[in-house]
């Protein structure tokens, strides 16, 4: 799995809250569950387990939030990627548990920042953004879902006026705020959840790539230094996952890229989001701004590059934001970083077992933040015995992508292609 590796040159991690560093797997150790990746979705599962009395250990390859958990947009969007699919196979039957499930992850974020006083920016308000009137369409189908639950949080559709008064742009004809959702600092979130568990008694171990699993009623994790006996093994590594060559092809690896302008003054903020709003289209190959604690505009997106060097993601990505902001340009751009996401063709998060007690999650296709906490507390009821969540997932087949692990970067490339094309439609 190669060496283990420092934390990107994000702006979050210029600006993480814990520096701690936990020592690597020595010898053997046992467990209940050993839980490989230290990510939200590690993490979370670890702290539903503790919090139900179960000895717990994390195995990390590199650091705390290391992966996408701790390099993404920081968005807090509601809903299950693929949802649409859930509920086709599973009928109407499954529409109460899915709209349960589609806010779980917001409750449990906020409920874990409040019980472990986790300080990682935690703020409400999101603005889905329309390009086109087929958006304003889809947009007015979202308001109606919403009314029909009866919706308790503030929320409203927009005209175009009112959504450049709110974001200080004209490239959007509409928009639908959501005051449910919101954003973080998600490796300030990632970093206070580790902290949280480790008060449980959770015994993390960075920079210790695992090197196989040995099934059995008793499972082993090994490492070049260790090994975790455990009744239970959870793989939470997402795209980040090495261990196991069908898990990998069960999805695409697609890159996302972020840049961090230098501070805005007060009238910059006062014209471009007064209201301190995450913002993100409708696209495929979208786009998604919002402000940071500092008052940065933190511009995202996703591109046809698959490296790290932040000149060429500032050269993708700064005249996108300029397009959107022109009255930001020539700002200063004091950080620029990517990461990958595990994209799943039918867009359905994959949950799974490897082995009776080898279980994994991974493929949230863009909507990470919030499903990685719900599926943590469905892998903690997954090995309490409780399988009713766990089985809407797990019941629809993952779809094997041929090529995927040696061909991912061409095959996203093309995808990316593909879905511009039909974005610009």
């Amino acid at each position: 799995m190669g060496s283990a590796q420092d934390h990107t040159g994000s702006y979050y991690a210029a600006t993480s809250n814990d520096h701690r560093e936990h020592a690597a797997l020595r010898g053997s150790v046992n467990a209940d569950v050993c839980v490989i990746g230290a990510g939200f979705t590690g993490i979370s599962t670890a702290i539903c387990l503790a919090e139900r009395g179960y000895k717990v250990c994390i195995v990390e390859a590199n650091r705390v939030g290391w992966g996408a958990s701790g390099r993404n947009g920081g968005q807090i969007i509601a809903g299950i990627s693929g949802e649409q699919r859930i509920a086709k196979h599973h009928g109407p039957n499954i529409e109460k548990l899915l709209w349960e499930m589609r806010w779980a992850g917001h409750r449990i974020i906020r409920e874990r920042v409040a019980r472990y006083a986790i300080d990682c920016d935690l703020k409400s308000g999101y603005l889905d953004v329309a390009i086109k009137a087929r958006h304003i369409r889809d947009l007015e189908a979202d308001v109606r879902r919403l009314e029909e639950h009866r919706y308790a949080e503030e929320f409203r559709l927009l005209s175009r006026d009112e959504t450049r008064s709110m974001i200080g742009t004209e490239s959007y004809c509409g928009a639908l705020l959501n005051m449910g959702n919101g954003h973080l600092h998600p490796l300030n979130l990632c970093l206070g959840e580790a902290r949280a568990a480790a008060s449980l008694g959770v015994k993390l171990y960075e920079r210790s790539p695992v090197l196989s699993i040995i099934d059995g009623d008793t499972a082993s994790v090994v490492t070049s230094d260790g090994r975790v006996d455990a009744k239970f093994v959870v793989l939470a590594g997402n795209a980040y996952q090495q261990l196991n060559s069908k898990l990998r092809s069960q999805f695409f690896p697609v890159r996302s890229y972020i840049i961090a302008t230098e501070p805005l003054t007060a009238a910059q903020v006062a014209e471009v989001n007064p209201r301190d709003l995450a913002v993100c289209d409708p696209n495929f190959v979208l786009e998604y701004f919002r402000l940071s604690a500092d008052k940065r505009l933190l511009f995202g997106g996703r591109c046809n590059y698959f490296g790290e060097d932040p000149a060429v993601i500032r050269s993708q990505l700064r005249p996108r934001m300029q397009r959107v902001y022109p009255q930001l340009t020539g700002i200063g751009i004091e950080f620029a970083w990517g990461g990958t996401i595990a994209v799943t063709l039918n867009r359905v998060p994959q949950l799974g077992k490897l082995a009776p007690n080898v279980l994994y999650a991974q493929g949230y296709s863009g909507h990470g933040v919030n499903v990685t906490h719900l599926v943590g507390e469905i892998l903690a009821d997954a090995v309490s015995g409780t399988l009713e969540r766990f089985d809407v997932f797990a019941k629809i087949r993952p779809i094997r992508i041929p090529g995927a692990s040696v061909f991912g970067n061409q095959m996203v490339s093309l995808g990316l292609l593909y879905y511009g094309l039909k974005d610009k439609l």
